[in-house]
């Protein structure tokens, strides 16, 4: 199960449907990354809420990244930034439990050891702050905080970090830019052998290039990252995926409309209350499926 269960949350199977709950805390989290990707947002808020809690402060700071990551895919930029700040608090301990350590025991380097993955917490955190930023339109602190993000937490961290500097410049009106961070990280995706990672960076290199002019390349960039989101039960990408075809080809756009608000309300029927009433006050979910989803 923990070969399956990263090979879907980071790797070429993002499809694996989640049957059981791993008793692993590590691989409850993977288990919570999934059903997240995969729209099941109640039950991916089940584990993280238990593992926000755990008594390893990077476990802990993991979860509340990815709890923050669901908010914000709701819309809920607000409620993301509480838990990203949450988790970011979370690191804190981090330092406490190095300082009372043992001469030789706290090498952050060491594998599975706690320490050795704080770099890559902290990225996660300080990139959510960062694109809970974003969503609250606050460019320049978004800038910030992703100059803050450790420069070696790992093949992840670099491929978000091109999406929010991307989005960034698109909140901010330059698409140019955009198009500049969006590229290599769609590059880097596709080496990293994640489907995940790969079609959203096809979403995020595509609005930006349909933001640049660019709508041709535009669209043979979303439409297979479309078709591969809804093959794979991705449904937290098929329905951006569409809503930004709308835009590159209004000649289709009532399809594309159709195509989001099936993928959205299906989203919105597997959230839990607090998903669910983010989803229908934000101004960043489009009106598709009615008040109550």
């Amino acid at each position: 199960m923990p070969a399956d269960l990263h090979a879907a949350a980071f790797g070429d199977r993002p499809d694996l449907a989640v049957r059981a709950v791993p008793t692993d805390p590590r691989e409850r989290w993977l288990a919570a990354v999934v059903l997240g990707a995969q729209g099941w947002y109640a039950r991916a808020a089940t584990l993280l809420d238990e593992l926000r809690r755990h008594p390893d402060p990077v476990l802990a700071a993991l979860a509340a990244a990815t709890l923050a990551s669901h908010r914000r895919q709701l819309g809920g930029h607000a409620e993301a930034r509480r838990h990203d700040a949450a988790g970011l608090a979370s690191l804190l301990r981090v330092g406490d439990a190095r300082s009372d350590a043992p001469r030789g025991r706290a090498d952050e380097n060491r594998p599975g050891s706690s320490f050795g993955r704080t770099g890559e917490a902290r990225a996660d955190v300080l990139l959510g702050l960062a694109a809970d930023a974003v969503g609250l339109g606050r460019p320049g602190a978004a800038r910030r905080l992703v100059a803050a993000v450790p420069a070696d937490a790992g093949w992840r961290a670099a491929i978000r970090t091109g999406w929010v500097r991307a989005e960034t410049e698109l909140v901010a009106g330059r698409p140019g830019d955009a198009v500049r961070h969006a590229e290599p990280a769609a590059e880097l995706a596709a080496w990293s052998g994640s489907v995940r990672h790969r079609v959203k960076s096809a979403l995020v290199l595509g609005a930006a290039l349909g933001a640049n002019g660019d709508r041709t390349r535009a669209v043979a960039l979303v439409s297979p990252a479309l078709d591969d989101a809804a093959d794979l039960g991705l449904l937290t990408l098929v329905w951006p995926a569409a809503m930004i075809l709308t835009e590159l080809v209004p000649t289709d756009a009532d399809r594309f409309r159709r195509c989001a608000a099936l993928a959205l309300r299906s989203v919105v029927h597997r959230t839990d209350p607090v998903g669910r009433r983010l989803a229908e006050r934000s101004p960043w979910v489009p009106r598709l499926t009615g008040p109550t989803g």
